[in-house]
């Protein structure tokens, strides 16, 4: 009989993982929830507005395929965060954000009016709606989700987690980039400038669960290196998964001339993406398997972000946008927005760099845009960005640069700039999924 109650008392503790929400919870999504699951009303002083459907109007300026324009482009900030206020505006800066600004004086924040530019093509808010009361988590696994954020009404941090790896950002795209390692001396290091391609199979437009199910990878992608010379005609394909146990990546290495599967493309191993500078699970502020954390759901609460940040892409060099170890203050915007805040622990057993982490992933597009990492002496290490900006041709507000601050070593790392280049995020039509394999990586890669 004891054995039965512990089993019981077990099963009840698991229930709130594996349940989705109730029909009635899921209506809120029709009426006092935007259709992601964000809050549609404003905030009380009015600092952060009512969501009334998002951004979807053409921007002056933007060529089809090639680069964006800045819809807010003559707005001026409403104020600076620096060091002198810090205390003035405390309770709405991570830990992370405050550190930068206490390390170094030349960096601060230029706060805007707050513009709730969210939004997403009728048949994902469709499948999001559906999503709610038949998507499931379950050992770490997604089921039960596709074509739509996951769980617009999370009950855990996990689930906020998998909202932000499965959230919108539109079909299939290509990315024309550079990256930086920037050193301790202040000098930008070039680590990659290649041309990548991307594909949700989750966000197929005339898919359907039945079909994703039976492969589940959510997220293809592929990168071929043209410099630094280097580095030329390097590259990398990867296969993401539901299931982070299915995860595969390989590259090619030119001076071998062969392609080698990696064995552990996750976690805190170094990707070769980021030539080794940054770890699988920092990409767009993370990027990783949540099995080998505990997830909390601290909340919601109102913070200052990176938020719409088209005023990042006009600069044409990649010179104007950089700072000492992070982008320059005169090119990013920070706005007001809810955020969901969730701390990670490393769960028993397991083995990681950075044992805690704290992330802060907007309540309407479910981008995660910033986070920090403790080092196993409890030490605030490092502090995580991701840049957005508004694409209403897809419609969206999505992931642009994204990099970090290593606040112990005084480096850091900028990836995805595409100010140098002639396209920012051109949208493409449907890749052949043979476009994602070493084989066909190896074909473009040769030099």
């Amino acid at each position: 009989m004891k054995q039965i109650q512990i089993a019981l008392l077990a099963c009840a503790v698991a229930l709130p993982a594996w349940a989705a929400v109730t029909p009635e919870e899921a209506a809120k999504l029709k009426s006092e929830l935007t259709p992601l699951g964000g809050e549609k009303a404003g905030n009380k002083d009015g600092s952060i507005p009512a969501w009334t459907g998002g951004y979807t109007t053409p921007i002056a300026g933007d060529k089809a395929g090639g680069r964006r324009g800045d819809p807010f482009k003559d707005e001026k900030p409403l104020y600076v965060v620096s060091a002198k206020n810090i205390d003035q505006y405390g309770a709405l800066l991570t830990d992370g954000t405050k550190a930068l600004l206490k390390k170094y004086p030349e960096y601060r924040l230029d706060v805007y009016t707050t513009h709730r530019t969210a939004a997403a093509p009728q048949w994902v808010y469709d499948n999001t709606f559906k999503n709610a009361t038949r998507a499931k988590l379950a050992s770490d696994v997604t089921t039960g989700a596709y074509g739509g954020i996951p769980f617009p009404i999370p009950k855990t941090g996990a689930e906020v987690m998998w909202n932000h790896m499965l959230r919108w950002r539109g079909t299939s795209w290509q990315f024309q980039v550079n990256q930086y390692q920037l050193t301790s001396d202040g000098k930008a290091v070039l680590t990659t400038s290649g041309t990548g391609d991307q594909q949700m199979p989750y966000y197929l437009q005339d898919g359907s669960l039945e079909q994703f199910s039976k492969s589940n990878e959510f997220w293809l992608l592929r990168l071929i290196n043209s410099g630094p010379p280097i580095r030329a005609g390097e590259a990398i394909v990867g296969r993401t998964n539901i299931d982070p146990s299915k995860d595969q990546a390989w590259v090619y290495l030119t001076g071998q001339r062969r392609v080698r599967k990696l064995p552990n493309p996750c976690c805190d191993t170094p990707t070769p993406s980021t030539a080794g500078v940054m770890s699988f699970d920092e990409i767009e502020t993370w990027n990783g398997r949540t099995d080998r954390f505990d997830w909390k759901l601290v909340g919601k609460q109102e913070m200052l972000i990176p938020y719409n940040g088209n005023k990042l892409l006009q600069p044409k060099t990649d010179a104007e946008v950089m700072g000492r170890a992070f982008l320059n203050p005169d090119h990013v915007r920070w706005e007001k927005h809810r955020v969901w805040v969730v701390e990670a622990t490393l769960r028993a057993g397991q083995r990681h760099q950075a044992p805690k982490s704290r992330y802060y992933c907007d309540e309407d597009t479910w981008n995660c845009v910033l986070g920090d990492r403790w080092d196993a002496n409890g030490q605030l290490w490092k502090t995580l960005w991701s840049q957005t900006f508004v694409a209403p041709d897809l419609p969206g507000t999505v992931i642009g640069a994204f990099g970090f601050a290593d606040l112990v070593a005084g480096t850091g790392f900028i990836g995805n700039l595409y100010n140098a280049k002639a396209a920012q995020y051109p949208l493409k039509p449907r890749y052949q999924d043979s476009v994602f394999t070493p084989d066909a990586m190896a074909g473009e890669g040769a030099r």
